[in-house]
């Protein structure tokens, strides 16, 4: 057998190999459907965590979560603004705002 169809050969099973573990991993959940949106707290909207999130931007905050990721060194003062724009954008996303 030539190095190019072993190649081939190993590739494919690797790809079968991968799509069997996507379709594991979605049995897994065990729910077998979409949750749907989660409720936004009283007195929230779409728009109110839009406008949150993109004054944050405007303030560099999202560098600072990248910054948090990564493990480094931050500020108290920076870690909260860090923790608020994860939970602002957790609950955009939640609520499916952004559809």
């Amino acid at each position: 057998m030539s190095a190019g169809r072993k190649i081939t050969r190993d590739f494919k099973r690797l790809a079968v190999g991968l799509a069997a573990l996507m379709l594991a991993g979605c049995g897994a959940n065990g729910s077998g459907g979409d949750p749907g949106p989660t409720a936004l707290s009283s007195g929230q909207t779409c728009q109110s965590i839009r406008t949150d999130l993109n004054r944050l931007d405007k303030e560099g905050v999202p560098a600072l979560v990248e910054r948090q990721n990564a493990g480094k060194k931050m500020s108290a003062a920076q870690k909260a603004k860090a923790d608020l724009y994860n939970r602002l954008l957790n609950q955009y996303l939640g609520a499916r705002c952004h559809v």
